[in-house]
């Protein structure tokens, strides 16, 4: 394992990656029906074979640009190695997960005589009532199961290949975030565990910039880095204004930001976040949805600032054009858009549904994309980007792309 001066370190989203936090898909895709994959937050039930397929080609594609391919079970299971630790993260993450007070103690029980990695990973695919001898059969409380007759004790966590989401790092610090809908609010525990008693995270005062116990929701695929002092944040179907503005808040008082570009985007299930429609792809290039533009006039824009004058610190003013303020905030002449279908309106709300604006850039002007938004793909490479693709069929659809499926937590400067 490489040994790093800081163990998180993002302070933009185009820096060389060297360590990246994934999850391969597991069992929990197989424990989707029909009737819960919409409470699940997917459209369609991918063949789990395939898409671990696919997700092992995107894992040795970051492992081949030179990053450290972290797993969030493997982080887990070594986190929970104390018999306490282990105690109380069973009894939260029963807890969480709602189960029926009747079957709490025997839903512990199971849970506690497995081996620590094969804990992690049933709690990940979701505890099945058939699975423990006379557990009860009343009511399930989660609103998951959309019955009372749900064969599941704990709901499965399907989303969670979508490490970006529950926590995301920003500079030296993390985002611990609090999910918006219940299919995934539990899925922060694990990183909260990570950083909290794995020892390369333990005892290295990690900051968490917002937690998973604030009143508002937040999601890291809203999160963008854009240098040491800027970040983006969308204002989404997912992540709501107040968690913006108390999150600049810390990163102004305890780090190097002092600009937070909030980026308000429409509330809706095909744009869901904002690295969905808009990532950085090099310095001065950025990949957009053209449909979220509507016009320069049509977008609102508010940067938060750093300002010690102002009551609480920060000081809001409302812009509408997106490339005036990045090329301000980043201190450029100008910045380049790259649309999604490259500006075609069927390709690009086609190509934006299969995560076509969703990029990982694994160094400044390369980035990984799924190979079936060719026209976007072939749009970037004219502009000078060098696009690495791999397959997305299966894994695509839990609507998420190649950015959704990572947490970088290393990146060198650049």
């Amino acid at each position: 394992m490489p040994t790093f001066e800081r163990p998180i370190n993002v302070t933009s989203e185009i820096g060389p990656l060297k360590s990246v936090i994934l999850h391969r898909p597991g069992h929990e895709l197989e424990n989707i029906t029909p009737s819960t994959m919409t409470d699940l937050l997917f459209d369609d039930i991918p063949y789990l074979e395939k898409a671990q397929e696919e997700h092992d080609i995107f894992a040795e594609v970051l492992r081949q640009r030179g990053a450290e391919v972290l797993y969030l079970d493997a982080l887990a299971s070594e986190a929970l190695e104390d018999a306490g630790i282990r105690e109380q993260f069973i009894a939260e993450i029963v807890r969480g997960s709602q189960v029926n007070p009747r079957s709490f103690n025997a839903v512990t029980e199971h849970l506690d005589s497995m081996q620590t990695p094969d804990m992690v990973r049933a709690v990940m695919a979701g505890v099945r009532r058939s699975e423990i001898a006379g557990s009860s059969n009343g009511f399930a409380l989660a609103a998951l199961s959309g019955t009372e007759s749900s064969p599941f004790h704990m709901a499965p966590m399907p989303n969670l290949y979508f490490t970006r989401d529950p926590a995301a790092a920003v500079g030296d610090g993390v985002t611990l975030n609090r999910m918006r809908y219940q299919a995934r609010q539990r899925e922060s525990l694990f990183m909260k565990y990570v950083l909290g008693s794995h020892p390369r995270f333990a005892y290295k005062d990690v900051p968490v910039w917002y937690d998973r116990e604030s009143p508002y929701s937040m999601e890291g695929g809203d999160e963008l880095v854009l240098s040491e002092r800027v970040a983006a944040i969308g204002i989404s179907q997912r992540t709501s204004p107040e968690a913006v503005e108390l999150t600049a808040k810390r990163l102004f008082d305890d780090s190097t930001f002092d600009t937070v570009i909030a980026i308000s985007i429409p509330d809706s299930h095909a744009f869901m976040h904002l690295d969905t429609v808009f990532t950085m792809i090099d310095r001065d290039k950025f990949s957009i949805h053209p449909e979220i533009q509507q016009g320069i006039h049509e977008m609102s824009i508010y940067v938060l600032q750093k300002d010690e004058a102002a009551e609480d610190g920060i000081s809001i003013t409302e812009k509408y054009d997106l490339k005036a303020v990045l090329a301000d905030a980043l201190g450029l002449e100008k910045v380049i858009f790259i649309e999604c279908g490259n500006g075609d309106p069927v390709a690009a709300a086609r190509e934006q549904w299969n995560d076509g604006s969703n990029t990982l850039a694994v160094a400044p002007g390369v980035v990984v994309t799924y190979d079936r938004n060719y026209v976007t793909n072939r749009a970037m490479e004219e502009a000078g980007i060098e696009v690495i693709t791999v397959p997305g069929a299966e894994l695509g659809r839990g609507r998420g792309g190649p950015r959704c499926m990572s947490m970088p937590i290393i990146r060198d400067d650049y």
